[in-house]
């Protein structure tokens, strides 16, 4: 709905399309969109102006109660209709603002974003920050999880799964499963998945994300990935959030469940979401220059910056336990803070398929899909600026085969942390870079340290685990 840009364009949509139901929507501070609902007669010119009030204490990570009132400001432009509810419903995207003040909210992770892009530009080194995220995910057909006093454990199924080539009680079974790491680009009958992906495909370009690909990945059981075209900062943080409330819905309808857990099954490969970046000035890409890999010296700079914040990154754009059973070394997994162009073990690859100057980008191969957006896009883009503006150095490439490296040199190349709590403490140690421009906050910082630790590493750490008991009952 790009033509859609003002109060008076929503009011118009929804008398035209006979729009029954306006649904708000924003994010929480860990990364799960909310939302609630009022009847479209209800909804006027003015309300995108002072905005619709509700209680953010009830909000993860947000007020505390005696300071519970806040407001949502629905965005004009964001607004898409509905593909899943019965009744018409246009959906919008929503700021947070202070009812008090008139401020925007500095937890609101939408408002960061925004900060961000505003930070670019009045840095003067660009307009524009380009963000190509591929977020993989598993499609599953079951899933059953508990955990309390007495016991612990998961269990996963897919039709899909490797460990069902014996499976007895499917109506017939045809023997056509995924191999564990061989489900990259196999056709069907062994991709099972296809329609349902490019159900996912064709509804997302629908309601205006702009789709490249579709296609199985690496693991079994139903790995996926869907491919969007790259766009601003926090257009492309809105359009993932699109992406995942999709691709989980269009699942349900099947009977399936989706997950972006980056590491749900053990032994085979997990679900990253390599994300690529690219400044943007009056038109043209900076990042374009006869430099290595064919990158300027302002693109190497910003890759400088990615890596030497990189673990601070991390604790937005791997911000879960589960993250780190993915970022694991020995494997492909992205854990070494070195550029290369072709090794995919290296935290940062620049993609060589074409030599068009437009297409100059680097991808920084850490991320995974388990992430807020809008703070994961932010504390990217931070560091690229960062390095940019101190002309730090990206180090020598990478491009010798990982595995055939002796050790002595290999523990010279620095690596991503080895838990969320380590990336946590990074983050404490290394935030200055995120404060420029009142983008993150100290209270931010702190609040997302806090939450994390408490809530996760803490938690998880009390826990016993399923397999410490076949590692110890016996003893």
């Amino acid at each position: 709905m790009s033509d859609i840009k003002t109060a008076k364009d929503i009011m118009a949509l929804i008398a035209k399309e006979k729009i029954q139901v306006v649904d708000f929507r924003f994010m929480d501070f860990p990364g799960l969109w909310q939302h609630f609902s009022i009847p479209a007669t209800e909804l006027e010119e003015d309300t995108f102006e002072s905005g619709l009030g509700f209680d953010g204490s009830s909000i993860r990570g947000w007020q505390a109660i005696n300071e519970s009132d806040m407001l949502v400001k629905p965005v004009p432009e964001t607004a898409f209709i509905d593909p899943f509810f019965n009744h018409k419903t246009l959906n919008l995207i929503c700021n947070i603002c202070d009812p008090i003040t008139g401020e925007d909210y500095t937890r609101d992770p939408r408002n960061i974003a925004r900060k961000t892009e505003a930070y670019v530009k009045s840095t003067g080194i660009a307009d524009t920050i380009f963000i190509g995220p591929e977020a993989e995910f598993f499609i599953f057909d079951d899933i059953r999880f508990d955990q309390n006093q007495h016991e612990g454990y998961y269990h996963i199924d897919s039709n899909e799964g490797a460990w069902n080539t014996g499976k007895k009680d499917e109506p017939t079974n045809l023997g056509y499963k995924i191999k564990y790491k061989e489900g990259y680009f196999p056709v069907p009958p062994n991709d099972s998945l296809q329609d349902i992906r490019s159900e996912m495909m064709l509804i997302l370009e629908e309601i205006g994300v702009k789709i490249e690909a579709q296609h199985h990945e690496v693991a079994t059981a139903g790995q996926a990935e869907i491919d969007m075209r790259f766009s601003p900062l926090l257009e492309m943080a809105d359009k993932l959030l699109k992406y995942k409330y999709v691709i989980k819905n269009v699942a349900k309808k099947y009977g399936k469940t989706v997950t972006f857990m980056p590491k749900p099954l053990y032994g085979d490969n997990g679900s990253g979401m390599h994300t690529h970046l690219s400044l943007w000035k009056s038109g043209a890409n900076t990042f374009a220059g006869d430099g290595y890999g064919g990158l300027s010296e302002t693109a190497l700079h910003a890759i400088g910056g990615i890596l030497k914040h990189a673990p601070a990154i991390l604790a937005f754009s791997n911000p879960t336990t589960n993250s780190y059973k993915r970022l694991v070394p020995g494997y492909e997994a992205p854990v070494n803070l070195a550029l290369s162009t072709r090794n995919r073990s290296a935290a940062v690859r620049i993609p060589m398929y074409s030599n068009n100057p437009k297409a100059k980008r680097f991808e920084f191969r850490c991320p995974d899909p388990s992430c807020n957006p809008y703070l994961a896009f932010s504390a990217m883009t931070m560091a690229v600026i960062d390095g940019i503006q101190n002309k730090l150095s990206p180090g020598q490439p990478l491009d010798k085969n990982i595995y055939d490296l002796p050790p002595e040199e290999l523990k010279s190349v620095p690596k991503t942390p080895g838990s969320l709590g380590e990336s946590l403490q990074a983050l404490a140690e290394d935030h200055e870079f995120l404060l420029k421009g009142d983008v993150f906050t100290k209270d931010v910082i702190e609040t997302w340290i806090n939450y994390k630790m408490e809530n996760e590493v803490e938690a998880m750490a009390l826990r016993p685990h399923p397999y410490e008991f076949a590692l110890y009952y016996d003893m």
